[in-house]
């Protein structure tokens, strides 16, 4: 601050002392590393002597004073500049004296510790001059030292401990990798290891005393320096530089070593993929023979992949992933033209970088890698594009055109992987195959007929003509029903495990979306799958889950009410049809999901176009539901003596909170249109039931509509017809099948073949007047009120101890106590948990109670229970 004010002789001369300083120490921060640490010590001595004479302000009060035999002992001293040069050398010495004072000891550890310590200062030595004999001759030395110690391992046949053990190893691995390329100057130490380092001068060069320059000198030295440096770069032309300042070369014979270097840096921290790819673009343009372009691209196409992550949420950027699908596609190119080069895994790595290997006549050469690793790499990052991009924009449907392309990959993939594959069935390529053709009917199985139609043309079309496959020839294409069931049959023949369980749930889906309703029920139920698919992962459980709704749609849309809602019960009625379908989370407020695990969810879930509609299914369950229960509650209303029971406790919930409303719009959703028109089939109004029904929207978006809504106006009619008998069956001696015939607009046929079906499965207490075309009510023995509520009574009271054993089960846990009950609940008459007046060990209906499937036919079976006759 004293130079900003005027205060004397001695203020202003150590102000001019203190900028004096800021100034030299600008000047030393920029100078080279060459200037040592000694001269800068001196130019402080300097200017804290000149400083003294003008008065102890500034730095100077700072600085000790000596006496005067010091000062002289000082200005005696030669002081001696070492380059930054030969500070390394020596630095490198001293990491050789630590390797061979550990060599003497066997401490594997310092010697693996120095080792890598060493290999770190001569790249630093490197950059400005050859490498320093001393370096060769102690790797020589340590690689011979190795040697010896496998020997004597193998004769003496000792162990090392742990730390030794390991530093041992990572020796032995890295020094004859390390020595390939200082092969030469290795060969000229060990043929004459006495005279090796007389000549070392050219590298070590001798320490001399640098004279010593003031500050003015020093300033200007660098800037004189300056124009001259400036003049020669602007002589040279440009040129790429890499570690150490040197000029890179990319001829064919560096090849290898540039792609040595960029695989081994692969992993590490703070590498520069972009530069890589750079590098590799450029090393394309001078390969020259067919294995360095397939090194090339094997090596490109992992780099691309490398720049995302497949364990983090992001996706691979669009234009890197379309870079890497014509680079994969070129390789397949390059791989069809050159039937002596090989890419399969398992394969050994050519170890020689000075010299590229050589294919005879006959002959094949393999190159380590994996075909088929890439291409579900490519599969897998365009699913997870998919997932990210918002469904609802022109980008997602962009993106999804690269769907072709991938289709096109994976079709001329199989062709290549088949014409590796032996004879024999014990091929270990043969997972390969099959891994290719489960990902192709992966991307088929789901789509309409028309759509794979046009795909498979334009895949054809887009491969060479010489190009053909044994399990799907070129000339079958257009029949796609028969394509999917070749390629699942290859799969059922070739594979085990998960892929033929996926590849009979793909069938299956496929032929339910084509309206093969009994086919594709049979072969879910000969799977076993419902029983084993627990065991399964995840992604294939949700495939089932898939399966089973579209099996359940099928059904719907052939008019098999009942079957339809027994399948859609167990995904519908539990309310987590998101989650079970992979088509959203839900995340509620209390939940304990750690965010790991939502990211695992997240990442399976299935892309926008793959949906199934969510608001269609829930429609369709609930209009089945509707179909079923309407009927069942007209029937346990005019009968009290019966179990009241629920098929759809979904359905029942909904018309309940319905029904508690005060007042009661019209129908806002596709929810509260099924709701309106259960109400009015509920009370006899079957016209418009059918036209609340029909007026939905979302029929629309099933095929052929017209003939789904006819359908379900037909089912309208007869579940009305049914529900009528019902509700009015008590108050009717004998009814008209010509009145019958009127109200419902069905014809007398028609009714007939109803009201025989419940009369035959004991529904109605009636029989049929084919002389007068009636039907005639029996009347049963009416209970009276007190009866009534002797019955309900009655079953309060086994509730009630049903409800006693079982507790006095869990506290004693005695197996007899659960036998006597149930043999109790059998001498009873059958008033156990199963219901009343039901046989033991029959089907059980949704919900949890026994009962028989309206139309009169008993099924058994899970889901699928309603599909199989017992």
């Amino acid at each position: 601050m004293s130079r900003f004010f005027y205060g004397g002789g001695s203020d202003s001369e150590s102000s001019s002392s203190d900028e004096e300083e800021l100034y030299s120490d600008r000047e030393e921060e920029e100078q080279s590393e060459e200037e040592s640490s000694e001269e800068e010590e001196d130019s402080e001595e300097e200017s804290s002597s000149e400083d003294e004479g003008a008065g102890k302000t500034g730095a100077s009060r700072f600085m000790r004073n000596v006496s005067d035999s010091e000062e002289s002992e000082d200005e005696e001293k030669v002081t001696v500049v070492k380059s930054a040069k030969d500070k390394r050398l020596e630095e490198l010495e001293g990491t050789i004296k630590l390797i061979e004072n550990a060599e003497k000891i066997n401490d594997w550890a310092v010697i693996s510790t120095e080792f890598d310590k060493l290999n770190r200062q001569v790249v630093k030595i490197t950059q400005s001059g050859p490498v320093p004999r001393v370096y060769v001759k102690a790797v020589a030395d340590l690689e011979d030292f190795v040697n010896e110690t496998v020997a004597k391992q193998k004769s003496a046949n000792k162990k090392m401990n742990a730390s030794n053990s390991k530093g041992f190893n990572a020796v032995k691995q890295r020094i004859k990798k390390n020595n390939k390329d200082y092969a030469a100057q290795i060969e000229k130490y060990r043929s004459n290891k006495d005279g090796y380092l007389d000549g070392a001068d050219e590298e070590a060069r001798p320490v001399v005393s640098a004279p010593r320059l003031t500050k003015v000198e020093r300033v200007e030295a660098p800037l004189a320096a300056a124009p001259a440096a400036t003049a020669a770069a602007a002589d040279d032309g440009f040129a790429t530089v890499g570690r150490g300042g040197k000029t890179l070369q990319y001829t064919p014979e560096s090849i290898l070593k540039h792609l040595r270097v960029i695989v081994e840096s692969r992993g590490k921290k703070n590498t520069d993929r972009l530069e890589q790819i750079r590098t590799m673009e450029k090393l394309l343009e001078v390969a020259q023979s067919p294995y360095q372009r397939i090194r090339i691209y094997l090596t490109l196409i992992s780099t691309r992949f490398d720049l995302t992550s497949s364990s983090s949420g992001n996706y691979m950027a669009v234009d890197q992933w379309k870079f890497a699908e014509q680079e994969f596609a070129t390789l397949l190119s390059v791989l069809e033209n050159n039937r002596d080069y090989v890419v399969t895994e398992g394969a050994e790595e050519w170890e020689d970088d000075e010299k590229q290997p050589t294919v005879t006549a006959g002959e094949t050469l393999h190159i380590p890698g994996s075909i088929v690793s890439y291409v579900e790499r490519l599969d897998d990052e365009l699913t997870r594009s998919l997932q990210n991009i918002d469904p609802h924009t022109a980008e997602y449907i962009d993106r999804l055109g690269d769907e072709k392309q991938l289709y096109t990959n994976l079709v001329r993939t199989q062709t290549y992987v088949e014409g590796l594959i032996s004879a024999e069935k014990s091929d270990p390529r043969q997972d390969s195959i099959n891994r290719v053709v489960m990902r192709r009917l992966e991307h088929i199985y789901f789509k309409p007929s028309q759509v794979v139609t046009i795909l498979e043309e334009a895949t054809w079309k887009a491969l060479p003509a010489e190009l053909d496959t044994k399990i799907t020839p070129r000339a079958n294409v257009g029949d796609v029903t028969e394509l999917v069931q070749t390629l699942c049959n290859y799969l059922f023949k070739n594979s085990d495990g998960i892929i033929r369980a996926r590849a009979m749930l793909c069938q299956i889906y496929f032929l339910a979306l084509h309206d093969q309703y009994y086919r594709s029920r049979d072969l879910m139920l000969m799977s076993h799958l419902t029983e084993n698919i627990a065991n399964f992962d995840v992604s294939t459980q949700i495939l089932f889950n898939r399966t089973l709704v579209q099996i359940g749609l099928c059904a719907f849309r052939a008019g098999l009410i009942y079957e339809a809602q027994t399948t859609l019960s167990e995904v519908c009625g539990s309310g987590r049809q998101k989650e079970l379908l992979a088509q959203g989370i839900i995340l509620q407020r209390y939940s304990t999901v750690s965010p790991e695990q939502e990211r695992l969810e997240r990442q399976r879930q299935l892309p926008f176009h793959m949906h199934i509609n969510l608001e269609l299914l829930e429609c369709i369950y609930l209009t089945s539901s509707m179909f079923l229960e309407v009927p069942l509650m007209a029937q346990t209303s005019s009968s009290p003596e019966m179990k009241r029971r629920v098929i759809s406790k979904t359905f029942r919930r909904m018309l309940d909170y319905n029904e508690r409303q005060v007042f009661t719009g019209p129908p806002e959703n596709t929810r509260d249109g099924v709701i309106m028109s259960a109400k009015f089939l509920a009370a006899g109004d079957w016209k418009k039931a059918a036209e609340m029904l029909n007026s939905i929207k979302i029929w629309d978006l099933m095929p052929q509509p017209e003939k789904v809504k006819e359908m379900l106006s037909q089912q309208i009619q007869e579940e009305g017809l049914r529900t009528y008998l019902f509700t009015y069956a008590p108050f009717y001696d004998s009814l008209s099948l010509a009145t019958l015939a009127t109200m419902f607009e069905l014809p007398e046929k028609k009714i007939q073949a109803i009201i025989s079906r419940m009369i035959s499965h004991e529904e109605l207490a009636a029989a049929l007047d084919q002389v007068n075309d009636a039907i005639v009510f029996r009347k049963g023995v009416e209970l009276s009120r007190l009866q009534s509520q002797i019955v309900t009574l009655a079953d309060k009271s086994m509730n009630l101890l049903e409800a006693n054993e079982k507790t006095l089960e869990q506290r004693t846990q005695g197996m007899a106590n659960a036998f006597q009950r149930d043999q109790g609940a059998g001498a009873r008459g059958g008033r156990g948990p199963r219901g009343a007046g039901q046989a033991r060990g029959g089907p059980r209906l949704p919900g949890g109670q026994q009962g028989r499937r309206p139309g009169g036919q008993q099924f058994s079976g899970g889901a699928l229970g309603g599909a199989i006759k017992a």
